[in-house]
């Protein structure tokens, strides 16, 4: 059975659903606190809001994965006008309406998800910043276990080579990246991690602008499984109702999907929060500033089991077209079994 040294991932990891309440700022009570946000209005285009604890929770280091613009740009509209989290406490974060709308962040009776992660070794998570050099290296980190997950955004640079988010999974190799902001199918590009495997220590990257251009700095996520917490892997779709299943150890509260061996297909967030139930059919792309599209049974959804996750849609552009390769990154609810020989249920 599978054991894990983390019985409450909450400790760790939150997905939090909560309504705008259009003042100025609004304090939502939260489980620890957070090192990474990433917070999604859930009803109308608007971009998705990444901030951390290495660069500062204010207005001036908001990122968006559904975009290559560096901190504090978006297509030459500061961020602040919009709204971010402000500041975080061990029990809560407080987000900021902003002055435009769409307001990303606290907009009255609107409806947003929140996915927080605490930095700790112990969950597998270290988040770090560095200076690119333009020359092969190696970069230290803390997690004390070899990172599966990378992502990596260039902070300064305004050029096509180096604006987009560069992703590294484990489950397609060290000779391959994909684009968190694009649709793109993996590259094969030895100046990304130079063709070689991360250490527990260190991770290689090559001269590529999107994560070593010159002088520019740059801010890296870096994951590593943990047992009954965090799971990182590939699997093929059948393009049927009666999906693949895929093992994680735990029942899933996060997970982002992303078809690997073609391009044109959305990278893909389903939660335990959208809905309550099975299935989760309500899902939002990381690469757009679109709104959730909700019940969308036929081609995004999934059944989030007590070990595991089971695909339920059919449609090829979903994420379970038949004979397509996917990756995924899946975060816990609730371990399969915890550390006592308790085992969890299906939702």
């Amino acid at each position: 059975m599978a054991y894990t040294t983390i019985d409450n991932p909450k400790d760790y990891f939150e997905v939090i659903a909560y309504a705008g309440d259009g003042n100025t700022t609004q304090v939502i009570t939260a489980n620890f606190q957070v090192d990474l946000s990433w917070i999604k209005h859930r009803s109308t285009t608007a971009a998705h809001t990444i901030q951390d604890s290495v660069r500062g929770f204010n207005a001036a280091n908001k990122l968006s994965s559904n975009s290559a613009d560096v901190e504090n740009d978006s297509s030459g509209a500061t961020w602040e006008n919009y709204g971010h989290v402000s500041a975080v406490s061990s029990s809560s974060f407080t987000v900021t309406r902003g002055a435009n709308t769409p307001y990303q962040t606290n907009a009255s009776g609107v409806n947003y998800i929140a996915w927080h992660w605490k930095e700790s070794a112990t969950a597998g998570f270290d988040i770090l910043k560095y200076e690119g050099n333009a020359t092969n290296r190696t970069i230290s980190h803390s997690l004390s276990a070899v990172p599966h997950v990378m992502i990596i955004k260039n902070l300064e640079s305004t050029s096509s080579s180096a604006e987009h988010w560069l992703v590294y999974h484990k489950g397609i190799g060290n000779t391959h990246g994909l684009l968190l902001n694009t649709t793109d199918a993996k590259s094969d590009d030895a100046t990304y991690f130079q063709d070689t495997d991360p250490t527990s220590s260190v991770f290689s990257i090559g001269t590529a602008d999107r994560c070593n251009k010159n002088s520019e700095d740059n801010i890296a996520y870096l994951w590593s499984e943990k047992q009954g917490f965090s799971k990182f892997g590939t699997y093929t779709g059948n393009g049927n109702v009666d999906g693949s299943f895929v093992y994680t150890g735990f029942r899933p509260a996060f997970l982002m999907i992303k078809q690997y061996d073609a391009a044109g297909t959305d990278w893909t967030i389903l939660d335990n929060k959208r809905p309550a139930e099975n299935p989760a059919d309500q899902w939002l792309a990381p690469n757009t500033n679109a709104a959730e599209v909700a019940n969308d049974t036929t081609a995004l959804s999934a059944d989030l089991l007590s070990n595991g996750f089971k695909l339920r849609g059919s449609a090829s552009d979903g994420t379970n077209g038949s004979s397509d390769d996917f990756i995924y990154m899946a975060f816990a609810e609730a371990p399969f079994v915890n550390s006592n020989g308790v085992p969890c249920n299906a939702r």
